[in-house]
């Protein structure tokens, strides 16, 4: 070690590398380095691999159906059991009162909370993979299952004719409360029953990558608009404000413009329970937060806060003396399993979707967090099927959507939890509530329980915050989370979901179709190729362009390939061609009147005669015109980039080679297969030779599966590495020069020491040969 505590630095021959190879091209690498063929199983073997049946694979099957064997029989009974309790008993505390405050969002009576609490939990322990997440309710889901409650069942429904009651706000309906009641507990019900179909559906198609498709910008938004929308549904509530159960597009605005409508009408004994649960939750989550590594347990305020508000609530009989709203009723025991209403699919076939999507994709990242921090392995198709069986199997018992809670699952791992035995406690602890404590909440304020909800809020509004820093990483993620953020607000959740992920498909299709691009040249003395605009001491190769295109080449980006080679060699080819083309036919005019002449030497003007064959900037193409003119090479010699002997205005080619970098393409369609095919003769015709250089192997069975090879374009044309090309091209330069004729026979002079006689093609009668062959040359 050096003295300042800097590693040595290594010596100067060991920091540099010299390497000696050939100049490979596909062919002569192929000849070199046989590939090895892939070899696909026969159907034959397939059968037999699947069929293929030992007892410890069918060990693994079964582990892999019930990942409950793979760590229960490790399970640390003396290390991990008393942790376990105690995570169970503290996240059984929560999970009651979640339970309870979350059947609000899905507008059935609270009680139905309790069994949706319990419930999925008993499967999900033999089924699930995530040894750390809490099984159960969570507000943007309940939410999402209440807004198709309430869309299907709306008070309206359920009016008893001819019977209206006094009240503050005058004469109002009254609403048979009991068959509404159950109406939306049969809907709820059977909702979950069919998302849990679908996701089992999706764990045996092996689609769990779908969530992939809901990226951290996405689900960021979409939750935080959600808590917006959990926040005003619960609103009315803390205030015990009656308004109307809205629904869909700009649902949460006529929400909130009526209930500061009817704000007059607050309950102030509801407010003030309110206000008092939000104030001392927050401030106590606040201090769990801040000292959770002195505080070995967190505290359980929502417990305590219950309770307390509980024993105000009867000692003061706050119903009858200031008619504030209360739980009333909870359920005692277990109701008998009812099978889902099926007619009813039909009508919520496409909310399931959505939530059976997000449902999922919740309790995966959650799980995979946890995952992470304790090094195991999360299996997104078993959650799949674990969290749809789970969802089948609770739906059968009355209960609503189950997915994990970000704070209860925090409960669960902070307090000790090691595995799914403290969920199965925790389930004990709501098992205890249902069958003997349900009697003694229901004296329990609605609104305590509103602000348990709006309380567990906080993380999810703190992600508003994720944008400025979001904006400075990169603006298109934040686009994409303020986007499915207000859409999901404006619209509801189920359409603000969807258009959030068209949107963020929007922009990974427009990121494909304008992909970045760059004319490349070369470091001095290396084989590394840098953008020439970004480096200063980049240098392009003489006579050579080379550009790279980092994206997948398909049919919706092929034109931004085209343009951008326009860009980068500064020409037109195909107009470059046709410029030569009609330049060709007013030289053949002058020809045939006598004004130019076509010899071995090149075209040739009479003296003292005008350049009739001018063609203007400002003169229109005429496409149309039949350009189709021989390109025979001849031994005259045109140089297009030169003064002609006429003035004809052509634009100059300065390149005579092209070098397509494709080191960043994964993938070519057929469309531009054949697009870059016809490029590729476009050059050829004005002399600029096109390679293609760092390909990836499956482009070149793609090429061939398109019929891209024919005796004009071969794979001697494409090289490993960008390097590769430019040597090449340099040595068939220097080859080409060498070669010249002239050159030829100025090195015979010197050799031999007789004259040597030079000979002119004078002959009248081949006059007009040669200036045909001249116009065939002056086309290539």
């Amino acid at each position: 070690m050096a003295a300042g505590g800097r590693a040595a630095e290594p010596p100067a021959e060991l920091s540099h590398y010299v390497v000696a190879r050939p100049i490979y091209s596909e062919p002569g690498f192929q000849e070199e380095n046989e590939r090895r063929p892939p070899l696909p199983p026969t159907l034959r073997e397939r059968a037999q691999e699947a069929c293929r049946c030992s007892r410890k694979r069918a060990f693994q099957i079964a582990k892999s159906f019930l990942p409950v064997l793979e760590w229960l029989p490790n399970y640390r009974v003396k290390e991990w059991l008393i942790s376990d309790i105690i995570s169970g008993l503290s996240t059984g505390l929560v999970a009651t009162l979640q339970g309870l405050a979350y059947a609000l969002l899905v507008a059935v009576p609270v009680g139905y909370g309790l069994y949706s609490a319990f419930f999925p939990i008993l499967t999900y322990f033999f089924l699930g993979t995530s040894r750390h997440i809490s099984v159960g309710p969570f507000p943007v889901v309940s939410l999402m299952v209440g807004s198709v409650v309430l869309s299907m069942a709306p008070d309206e429904n359920f009016l008893i004719e001819g019977s209206n009651a006094t009240g503050t706000n005058g004469t109002v309906a009254l609403i048979d409360t009991e068959s509404r009641d159950a109406q939306r507990v049969l809907i709820a019900s059977t909702l979950t029953f069919l998302v849990g179909i679908l996701q089992v559906v999706f764990g045996v198609l092996q689609i769990g990558f779908i969530v992939r498709y809901l990226a951290d910008p996405l689900v960021g938004g979409f939750t935080t608009a959600a808590a917006f929308q959990v926040l005003v549904s619960q609103l009315k509530i803390v205030l015990n404000v009656s308004t109307k159960n809205y629904n869909g597009v700009l649902s949460i605005i006529y929400t909130l413009v009526e209930t500061f409508e009817k704000i007059g009408t607050t309950n102030i004994a509801d407010l003030i329970a309110g206000l008092l649960t939000i104030f001392v939750c927050m401030v106590v989550k606040e201090i769990n937060d801040r000292f959770k590594h002195k505080i070995p347990i967190p505290i359980p305020i929502e417990v305590i806060v219950t309770i307390v508000a509980t024993g105000i609530s009867y000692a003061a009989d706050l119903e009858k003396k200031y008619n504030a709203g209360i739980v009333k009723s909870i359920p005692r025991g277990f109701l008998p399993p009812e099978p889902p209403n099926v007619s009813l699919f039909s009508q919520m076939i496409a909310a399931s979707f959505s939530i059976a999507i997000v449902a999922y994709a919740i309790a995966v990242s959650v799980g995979k967090v946890y995952a992470t921090k304790y090094d195991y392995a999360i299996d997104g198709n078993q959650e799949f099927i674990a969290f749809g069986l789970s969802n089948i199997f609770s739906g059968a018992f009355s209960c609503f959507v189950a997915t994990t809670a970000l704070s209860r699952t925090a409960v669960q791992e902070s307090t000790g939890g090691k595995t799914q035995v403290a969920g199965i406690i925790s389930a004990g602890i709501v098992l205890i509530s249902i069958v003997a404590l349900g009697k003694l909440l229901e004296p329990l304020q609605k609104s305590v329980l509103a602000a348990v909800v709006i309380a567990n809020l906080k993380g999810m509004f703190m992600q508003v915050f994720d944008v400025p820093r979001l904006w400075r990483q990169n603006k298109v993620d934040a686009m994409i989370w303020v986007f499915t953020c207000i859409a999901s607000i404006i619209l509801g959740l189920d359409l603000g979901l969807l258009a959030g992920l068209l949107f963020g498909l929007l922009t990974v299709v427009l990121r494909v179709q304008f992909p970045s691009w760059g004319g490349f040249g070369n470091i001095p003395g290396t084989d590394i190729y840098k953008k020439v605009k970004d480096y200063k001491n980049v240098i392009e190769p003489e006579g050579v362009k080379i550009l790279k295109f980092s994206s997948p080449i398909f049919y919706a980006n092929i034109d931004g390939l085209k343009s951008s080679l326009k860009s980068t060699v500064g020409f037109d080819a195909v107009k470059v061609y046709n410029k030569r083309l009609k330049a060709l036919r007013k030289i053949q005019k002058l020809i045939k009147k006598g004004k130019l002449k076509a010899t071995k030497n090149g075209i040739i003007s009479e003296p003292g005669i005008n350049n009739e064959a001018f063609e203007t900037d400002d003169e229109p193409e005429d496409n149309n015109q039949d350009l189709q003119v021989p390109t025979k090479e001849v031994e005259i010699q045109v140089d297009w980039n030169s003064e002609l002997p006429v003035k004809v205005n052509i634009p100059k080619v300065p390149i005579h080679s092209l070098i397509l970098d494709f080191g960043a393409v994964t993938f070519l369609d057929i469309v531009a297969v054949r697009s870059i095919k016809t490029i590729i003769k476009e050059f050829e015709r004005i002399d600029v030779r096109v390679y293609f250089a760092s390909y990836q192997d499956n482009l070149i069975s793609q090429l061939e599966r398109g019929a891209f090879f024919d005796d004009t374009v071969r794979k001697d044309i494409f090289f490993l590495t960008v390097h590769d090309a430019v040597l090449y091209i340099r040595n068939q330069m220097t080859y080409s020069d060498n070669q010249d004729p002239i050159f030829e026979k100025i090195s015979l002079m010197q050799e031999s020491k007789e004259p040597i006689e030079f000979t002119e093609a004078s002959q009248p009668e081949d006059e007009l040969d040669v200036q045909e062959e001249a116009m065939r040359r002056l086309a290539s």
